[in-house]
């Protein structure tokens, strides 16, 4: 079995609620997260004239393949009403594979570990709570080195615990 980290995020209606909705229905599939981050509003990045969104990580123990797990997350945005019109543009729901055990993968369809989060506080903060000592097998330093290092200043604030 692979731990995988999922990042997800919702900037779009009951924020809380779809981020419930994306982990019920990704433990359908995927089994009980392990491990499960605080919530946090955070800045929107890339497009920044959105609403805040409201952001968690996720720790999965899986027998599916990455690609496997790219399957389920894009189920789940679907499902959820998920639209791709802007890139970086607001969501109902977003649902990114952060980590696979430690797998590098670099494909059209997937890429692993995300080849962004290094440089997204959004991500790292939530993954440094569940995941500080996982090392990214491609930079070789550990999340918790990697949120000191980043130089992104976009506004991280934890806004609750976990979602029940």
């Amino acid at each position: 079995m692979a731990k995988t980290i999922l990042h997800l995020g919702s900037n779009i209606g009951l924020r809380n609620f779809n981020l419930r909705r994306a982990q019920r229905l990704l433990e359908k599939r995927l089994g009980k997260a392990t491990k499960v981050s605080s919530c946090y509003e955070t800045a929107a990045w890339g497009v920044e004239d959105q609403r805040d969104f409201l952001n968690m990580a996720f720790c999965f123990k899986t027998k599916l393949s990455p690609d496997q797990v790219l399957d389920v997350a894009q189920r789940v945005e679907s499902k959820m009403g998920r639209l791709r019109l802007q890139k970086w543009g607001e969501r109902i729901i977003d649902v990114d594979i952060i980590f696979y055990g430690d797998e590098v993968v670099n494909t059209d369809r997937l890429q692993l570990p995300h080849p962004w989060m290094q440089d997204r506080r959004f991500v790292l903060v939530p993954v440094a709570e569940i995941a500080a000592k996982w090392r990214h097998p491609v930079l070789g330093a550990k999340v918790k080195k990697l949120l000191r290092n980043c130089t992104d200043t976009g506004h991280v604030q934890r806004v609750s615990g976990k979602l029940r």
